[in-house]
């Protein structure tokens, strides 16, 4: 996880103080190199400072740590432009009459839009030479950008891999897992809403003005943005993470098979290691838990985008031996664009099958890969679909397609571009998660768009129900007002029946 780090952002309540190790700065690619920054710590402080400079060298800028004769933008806050050179004067520098003096406002704007931006008066500190005209001016500063309004819905977001708020989604993201661990629902999805909303975010919250207007964002969740802020961390996720509960639930869901029910019950046993477990004789494990106890390195280790593809290759070519007209379409996170992933889902669909040919696919793929050694593990489960059954009111509801739980073993030879270094000593192949599903050709579109996932799709259920007085699921769009079933061939219609714009898979990482 990225270190939950950021900056004192003005005074407020006041509240016992957290210390925390400052982000790391990495090298960073300069973009605007015309531009030489300086952003001057004089009542800013060092810790809001030291965040402000890393925010800007990964924007692009050029940052320096001190002043030199380079700098061609001096940046301050709570400073007047004579209080800018006063304190020149003390350091003994001799400012050039280039230097542009500039409040931190011109510089969030900068961060914001990713490039720089232009500076107006509103921006410039004047220095004032003629001090019996009255007292220096204070900074002016910029009005607050107007926050273009935000639905609280994330169909109506477009939601990309980057994520400029991570320091934030991290830490909901963290606290919304230990209420799942906890089967606290609602305070799950609170905290899940919050991470989906600022993930869509173009810019970089750094001040609670920057909050306004945006939905979803309770009491709670912006005591936690407001904590971050001032202290750099947040206290409650600091103590989650060291909560011997939470840290064993993550490690014991870690292992295929194993849900909330088994962490619960072999934490109240006492178990706070895997070791333990695997060697306690009196313990029972299912099928599917031994299997992901037997590959568990394997498993945990991240899925590159070439093992999918890989994956991808040997799906279809097992799928087409048996039925050469169908679709395999990747699915989930790689089909949103994601490098990495747990695992790799496949949705299968074919135009020209019958029922039996659709029904029996899955187990004849099983049979070939059985028969090729590479089957490690098979969990199928019939399919139970009925053509007629409305859809589910449930958002987060699984659909009655057949599928296939899967273990498979990829050889490393199969994978374009396979670093060596992730491959175990003297073994040849890796363990792979894969979920294969089997639909109805004409259920194709509402099962590629529920497979597609993350919480766009059951942001996008929840709108249909309550916007729309429609229901969705995996299985289709009924439409309650008409009461008929709406068909569509593809993604794009079912938005068009919700009266949405489209949003392409890379735009639904919410």
């Amino acid at each position: 996880m990225d270190s939950l780090q950021m900056a004192h952002s003005g005074p407020r309540k006041k509240r016992p103080r957290q210390t925390g190790v400052l982000m790391a700065s990495a090298p960073q690619d300069i973009k605007f190199r015309d531009l030489v920054l300086f952003i001057l710590e004089k009542k800013m402080g060092t810790t809001r400072r030291t965040f402000l400079m890393e925010l800007a060298r990964r924007k692009g800028f050029r940052v320096e740590n001190e002043f030199s004769d380079s700098v061609t933008h001096i940046v301050a806050e709570n400073n007047s432009g004579s209080d800018v050179l006063e304190w020149l004067q003390v350091q003994k520098i001799k400012a050039s009459s280039q230097l542009e003096v500039l409040d931190v406002s011109w510089l969030i704007e900068c961060m914001r839009a990713g490039k720089p931006v232009e500076m107006t008066g509103k921006h410039q500190l004047v220095v004032r030479r003629d001090h019996s005209s009255g007292p220096n001016p204070g900074p002016q500063k910029t009005p607050p950008l107007a926050v273009q309004k935000i639905s609280q819905y994330a169909c109506q977001r477009r939601t990309t891999l980057n994520n400029c708020n991570h320091i934030f989604t991290d830490a909901f993201d963290i606290l919304a897992e230990n209420y799942e661990f906890k089967e606290n629902e609602g305070s799950a999805v609170t905290f899940m809403r919050a991470a989906s909303v600022l993930k869509s975010l173009p810019f970089t919250i750094i001040s609670m003005k920057d909050t306004e207007g945006i939905p979803c964002l309770g009491d709670k969740v912006k005591y936690i943005i407001e904590e971050i802020i001032e202290d750099g961390e947040s206290s409650e996720v600091k103590a989650v993470l060291n909560d011997e509960r939470y840290k064993s639930f993550k490690l014991f869901t870690s292992v295929f098979g194993v849900g909330l029910k088994t962490s619960e019950k072999w934490f109240r046993m006492g178990f706070r290691t895997l070791s333990k477990i695997r060697s306690d004789k009196s313990l029972t494990f299912t099928r599917m838990q031994r299997a992901g106890f037997l590959y568990y390195e394997d498993l945990v280790s991240c899925v590159t985008r070439a093992e999918a593809e890989a994956v991808s290759v040997l799906v279809k070519e097992a799928v087409w031996a048996f039925l050469p007209d169908a679709f395999v379409t990747m699915t989930g996170g790689f089909r949103r664009g994601k490098k990495i992933g747990h695992d790799v889902d496949f949705l299968i669909t074919s135009p020209g099958s019958t029922e039996e040919e659709e029904q029996q696919l899955l187990h004849k793929v099983m049979n070939l890969w059985e028969k090729k050694g590479l089957l490690l593990y098979c969990d199928l489960v019939e399919s139970t679909f009925e053509k007629l059954k409305l859809p589910s009111r449930k958002v987060d509801a699984l659909d009655h397609f057949q599928k296939c739980f899967l273990i498979l073993k990829l050889h490393h030879q199969r994978v374009v571009d396979s670093e060596k270094s992730s491959q175990q000593e003297g073994k040849t192949w890796k363990a792979i998660r894969v979920d294969l599903v089997m639909c109805p050709y004409e259920r194709r579109a509402f099962a590629l768009l529920g497979w597609t996932g993350s919480r766009f799709e059951r942001d996008l259920r929840r709108y249909a129900t309550h916007e729309r007085r429609m229901m969705l699921d995996n299985h289709g769009l009924w439409d309650k007002t008409k009461r008929i079933f709406l068909e569509a061939e593809s993604e794009e219609e079912i938005f068009a029946h919700l009266g949405l714009d489209y949003i392409e898979p890379w735009e639904r990482n919410a």
